[in-house]
């Protein structure tokens, strides 16, 4: 099963983590991509890079590729096809190496009913579960509405109450025959105050099966892992060696080869563990495994796929320090983690502190709701938790960044939070403890930004100046006057007042004197009162986006004069992401309460619904099902009953 040339079936981030890997075994690597990929950064690392004219889950466009361009192996990555075991079969059949478990243990694994089914078999305690919704009462409340066929999030819905259940039962069929094309569900029980545990396993094609201990991947947002870490800060060498050995039943039962995850839930009171599911692929959250391990995952599902023998035995494996990962997200937390689309303006990690940057974008680069909204991984690993912890806050917090809305402020709040610190990570963190999704910022770096915005314009325009550009600013024969700038941040609008000195130095706001040490054009150093610092800058149109100590703010110069023209329209309700109209429930006339779900979108395969912020009437609808929307666009009327409409 030799093979010089490897094909990696997916995008972004993950295509850049297999070729780094492949590259360094002395594999020649292939991408292929879509036009909306085109200029991503993982097409032009790959020696040959293949268009594809329909897209990802065409796997017999991906196999024809691979032929092209010569390449004896393919490796899905994780998402899109490193699940299907149809495909799996084809590469196979096409005299093509698949990187991955066989079909069989795919054809098992990959659907979550027969997964369950399988590990009870084996002996692995499993939670109650049911595939008829008539049996939710026997499963119990609360409980979850599981897609049989997929993961991710996807298709998955907790109900509190059986009013709840038909509905959720309904929205998670839709997801999950959008995001896996087989809209089967399950009923599971659901354990609130839980830990979910996996673990990560590792076998070859002569027998041989080992575990590479366990990930912790409790803190989530609807149902998607946000933070990982190994080891996890509750468990014991017991329970690991407990959760390790049902693990690899589980494995040695499906005969599996290649790298794979088994996932538990584990009740945080009682600390009784309960399988999940088995991922049988790489896992976004794999490098926390590489990290404490040492050992490379992708390069052993390389060698295993070359016919190859372990090259190290369960003895083998020791555990150093703690790592701990999170997902940079295009998404605002503070509108309910809703995806987030736009230009990534600004995109750049800083130098120090050192962290593995694993990222599938750079400045400029496109988000869309054709995609995942992970940007990148960021993976920290220390000789203790609480500096890993530390030194991923800061990483994250001086990455420039401006352009797009994304989770970074509110994942570095959650790595700094004391319960996080504390080692106290349920499923339930982030409705317990209420990270701040926004950043804070505290009077005194507020002011200093607000001033270092106004001198570093006041820069701009004397470099920009056509006539007299040698004089200061504001320039007249008698006393300088104050220049005014109005800036907004977080919807507060400040007016800062400036004056330039003969001596080249300013006073800013009436009484505090600032030095400007450096200007360029993205960045300034400058004193402003007794604090000195020298920041990032990057400018869109009338946005600022400056570097500060806890991560990047964003400015809106406002216009001195107002041109006259159309005003917004008053009242309605409007996307909050761009989207597919999956249903409209109300016409205009409808008495609606608050909370009540107007309109279902779709985006990034998963639903998203519109709810009545109020009690009040539908006066219009604009859309209807199935039409694409943008972010922003109206969708319908709304009077609560106030003066005007909403």
């Amino acid at each position: 099963m030799s093979f010089d040339t490897l094909l990696v079936a997916n995008r972004g981030e993950i295509a850049r983590r297999v070729f780094r890997t492949a590259r360094d075994m002395g594999l020649r690597t292939v991408a292929v991509f879509v036009d909306a990929d085109a200029d991503a950064p993982y097409v032009t690392e790959a020696d040959v890079a293949i268009r594809l004219t329909t897209g990802y889950l065409d796997g017999a466009a991906i196999i024809d590729a691979a032929r092209r361009a010569g390449a004896g192996a393919i490796h899905p990555g994780y998402g899109f096809l490193s699940e299907n075991p149809t495909f799996a079969a084809d590469v196979a059949a096409a005299g093509i190496v698949f990187v991955g478990p066989s079909p069989h243990a795919l054809q098992q694994m990959g659907d979550k009913i027969s997964a369950k089914d399988l590990a009870r078999r084996a002996g692995v305690p499993v939670l109650p579960s049911s595939e008829d919704p008539a049996d939710a009462d026997s499963v119990g409340y609360p409980l979850i509405v599981k897609a049989a066929a997929g993961g991710g999030g996807k298709g998955m819905r907790v109900v509190s109450s059986p009013s709840e259940l038909t509905e959720s039962v309904a929205a998670a069929r839709r997801e999950a025959q959008s995001g896996f094309g087989d809209d089967r569900v399950f009923l599971e029980r659901y354990v609130a105050a839980s830990r979910h545990i996996e673990i990560q396993v590792l076998g070859d094609t002569h027998g041989s099966l080992i575990h590479l201990g366990e990930r912790e991947c409790s803190i989530q947002r609807r149902h998607q892992k946000l933070v990982e870490e190994s080891p996890s800060p509750v468990v014991s060498d017991t329970l690991r060696s407990a959760m390790g050995s049902a693990a690899l039943e589980l494995a040695r039962a499906m005969e599996y080869h290649s790298v794979g995850t088994v996932e538990f839930l584990v009740d945080d009171a009682t600390k009784e563990f309960f399988f999940l599911e088995v991922n049988t692929r790489l896992q976004v959250e794999h490098p926390v495994t590489e990290e404490v391990t040492g050992v490379d995952l992708v390069r052993e599902q390389i060698r295993v796929a070359q016919g190859l023998r372990l090259d190290l035995t369960q003895d083998d494996v020791s555990f150093r320090g703690h790592a701990i990962e999170v997902r940079l997200c295009a998404e605002d937390p503070a509108a309910g983690f809703l995806p987030a689309t736009g230009t990534l303006v600004a995109y750049e990690p800083a130098l120090t502190p050192t962290v593995r940057w694993e990222s599938g974008v750079r400045a400029g680069s496109e988000v869309t709701v054709s995609f995942d909204p992970m940007l990148a991984k960021v993976i920290a690993h220390a000789p203790t938790r609480g500096e890993a912890a530390a030194t991923l806050a800061l990483a994250l917090e001086r990455l420039h960044l401006g352009g797009v809305n994304t989770n970074r402020d509110f994942l570095a709040a959650t790595l700094r939070h004391p319960a996080f610190v504390a080692g106290d990570t349920t499923t339930a963190f982030i409705d317990r403890h209420e990270p701040s999704r926004s950043l804070v910022l505290d009077e005194d770096e507020r002011a200093w930004l607000d001033g270092a915005v106004a001198l570093w314009w006041q820069g701009r325009h004397r470099a920009d100046a056509v006539v007299l550009a040698d004089l200061p600013t504001g320039w007249r024969n008698a006393r300088l006057p104050d220049q005014n700038m109005s800036l907004t941040r977080s919807d507060e609008t400040v007016t800062i007042k400036y004056r330039s000195l003969r001596d080249g130095t300013f006073i800013v706001n009436g009484d505090t004197r600032a030095t400007i040490h450096e200007w360029t054009a993205d960045s300034i150093d400058v004193t402003i009162g007794d604090r000195r610092a020298h920041r990032r800058i990057t400018i869109d149109g009338d946005r600022t986006y400056i570097q500060c100590d806890r991560g990047t703010a964003d400015y809106r110069i406002e216009p001195r004069f107002v041109v006259p023209g159309v005003e917004e329209a008053a009242g309605g309700l409007h996307a909050p992401m761009p989207g597919v109209v999956m249903d409209v429930r109300v016409r205009p006339g409808d008495e609606v309460a608050k909370g009540t779900t107007l309109i279902v979108l779709e985006a990034m395969k998963m639903e998203h619904h519109i709810t009545a912020p109020s009690d009040g009437v539908v006066t219009e609808v604009f859309v209807s099902v199935g039409q694409q929307v943008e972010n922003g666009a109206n969708l319908l009327g709304f009077d609560d009953g106030s003066e005007g409409e909403r």
